[in-house]
């Protein structure tokens, strides 16, 4: 690991004032979970890390029936994971921390860098960009082994997947990422926080190198939710294929719907076809598989994913069957 500086403020304000202007100049440290292993294999050589450990109003988690859910960005995956109006409102979002199975991850990895980490790309990982180019300049993911990269959203240059636990969960209840820098805070919707990257000077967040996340809001809990994931093995693990859905019914048929799919593309890919197939019906098996064809009918497998289409139809049927008992797995 290179050398850096080391700075450890007590305000937002005093941490934003310490990052710089370029990527390259400093990172911020929360749990370091996904920081330190780039930090340890060169990927990434931050003059500075910035600790916001000790800037105690990122922590927390509060929740009001009227207004929501207030996720502190230092808030921990077991935070989230042990507190009860998580569970009982919002099985989507506590389906997806209890997928997070390591309990080291658990106590340390926090809301704000899930949404934040890096890809988990292999070709990235070793050094090759985060497009994955070799020096002639030809897509690694495309010419080599590309087994866990998109099915959707993968016209290019972008083939990874988004690695975001929370993300498809956030985006399909509809919640806001609250970011703070020199020019003061701002709010990006959690559906517009994810980008894909169309250069290798571009990122995979709405961030800019002076700020930090700060909270996450989720709306009032408005129907039932449920996200699936379908993994390799029960052991820490990414997901193959996720889905998150929430659904309002009335009368026994769907009002309305949101299909979010993840780890399939290079955002938290939202289903506009899986949330038709779904308005109107009475939720059983039937409706639910057709949520799932219609959800992965834009899908173009690579030469080696092509298996992920599958298993990302059956999350979004299970996720659809779970939410429609009303989110209980």
């Amino acid at each position: 690991m290179r050398a850096f500086e080391y700075a450890s403020p007590a305000t937002k304000e005093q941490a934003v004032a310490l990052l710089g202007t370029s990527w390259s100049d400093a990172s911020v440290l929360a749990g370091g979970t996904d920081l330190l292993s780039l930090m340890k294999d060169d990927v990434v050589t931050p003059r500075r890390l910035v600790s916001i450990k000790g800037v105690a109003e990122l922590r927390g988690i509060r929740f009001d029936a009227a207004t929501g859910l207030r996720l502190g960005a230092l808030a921990t995956f077991q935070d989230v994971a042990d507190d009860a109006a998580v569970q009982r409102s919002y099985p989507a979002l506590a389906s997806a921390v209890s997928g997070v199975t390591s309990p080291q991850i658990r106590a340390m990895g926090t809301v704000g860098g899930d949404l934040c980490q890096r890809p988990r790309c292999w070709y990235y990982r070793s050094g090759f960009g985060l497009l994955g180019r070799d020096a002639g300049g030809r897509s690694m993911p495309l010419e080599g082994d590309n087994r866990y990269h998109a099915i959707l959203g993968n016209d290019g240059p972008a083939y990874f997947v988004s690695p975001s636990s929370l993300g498809p969960a956030l985006v399909a209840l509809g919640a806001t990422v609250r970011v703070f820098g020199p020019r003061g805070p701002r709010e990006v919707p959690a559906g517009r926080f994810f980008l894909t990257p169309k250069s290798e000077s571009d990122r995979e967040h709405d961030l800019r190198p002076d700020e930090v996340v700060t909270e996450v809001r989720v709306p009032a809990a408005r129907g039932a939710s449920a996200t699936y994931e379908v993994r390799e093995r029960e052991a820490l693990d990414w997901p193959l294929a996720t889905a998150s859905v929430v659904l309002q019914v009335s009368g026994g048929k769907v009002q309305s719907a949101r299909v979010v799919l993840g780890h399939v593309a290079p955002t938290p890919w939202p289903s506009p076809e899986a949330e038709a197939a779904l308005a109107g019906r009475t939720v059983s098996e039937d409706v639910a598989a057709a949520a799932g064809e219609a959800a992965l009918k834009g899908a173009r497998a690579l030469s080696g994913n092509a298996y992920k289409i599958p298993l990302a139809r059956v999350a979004v049927k299970r996720a659809v069957l779970e939410a429609a008992r009303g989110g209980a797995r």
